[in-house]
């Protein structure tokens, strides 16, 4: 390690790596989390209202099919 990253990782308090640093990354990779789960949930229940459509795997690989051999 060089002489300067090692004078500041020794002078650096553990208290500002923890809330200054750790503390707030960790809480905005939950937050992201969430909402991507939220966006999610939302797109589900829109395939789910969607009429006439199946949507699972097997379906849209026999659509797929019978699409390709037109």
């Amino acid at each position: 390690m060089s002489p300067v990253l090692s004078a500041f990782m020794r002078e650096l308090p553990s208290w500002f790596l923890l809330c200054g640093i750790f503390l707030p990354v960790t809480l905005l990779l939950l937050l992201l989390i969430a909402y991507f789960r939220i966006k999610l949930m939302e797109v589900k229940e829109e395939l789910i209202l969607t009429p006439g459509r199946q949507h699972n795997s097997k379906d849209n690989f026999s659509l797929h099919k019978r699409m390709k051999q037109t």
